[in-house]
């Protein structure tokens, strides 16, 4: 299936619209106005230049469905994501956890997940690239990256008990 195409309008003195057509040849709209607002647009399906509904949303509400729209919406601890299915997303190692004073070596992340461990954070320190003989500390942070499926395996392995 091919990527799906977002044609840009400029409108003078409001802001940009946004038009996209789904698979299912249906035709919606945003358009961003200058002040933050959003108007989501759905066209008729027989008749794909009627507007059938229109939705204006303050400048957080957009944010807020923008974030829902994500795929990673369900992780409040993501960092960031790419076009190319990579995340980033922090994972505290519980008090509780089995790997608490465990070395980072014996959680086989990489091996078994193919996601990295690129840094630690621990009280107001940061330890980047941490190497397999680690030792890993209730309360730890850890800063994930990998593909979505990759983290959360990491995020479970972590999360054992």
């Amino acid at each position: 299936m091919s990527a799906p195409r977002l044609r840009a309008t400029p409108l003078p003195g409001i802001g940009v619209q946004y038009d996209l057509v789904t698979r299912e040849h249906r035709h919606l709209s945003v358009v961003a106005h200058r002040d933050g607002a959003r108007t989501v647009n759905v066209y008729r399906s027989d008749d794909p230049d009627s507007c059938a509904h229109s939705l204006r949303l303050t400048g957080p509400e957009a944010g807020a469905l923008i974030d829902a729209l994500k795929p990673s919406h369900h992780s409040a601890s993501l960092l960031y994501t790419t076009d190319l299915g990579l995340v980033a997303e922090r994972i505290e190692v519980a008090a509780t956890s089995r790997w608490n004073g465990r070395l980072l070596g014996d959680t086989r992340m990489r091996t078994d997940t193919g996601a990295s461990i690129v840094a630690v954070l621990r009280r107001a320190e940061a330890i980047p690239s941490p190497a397999p003989d680690f030792r890993l500390v209730g309360g730890d942070t850890l800063i994930v990256i990998g593909t979505r499926e990759g983290v959360d395996a990491a995020a479970a392995i972590l999360g054992q008990e």
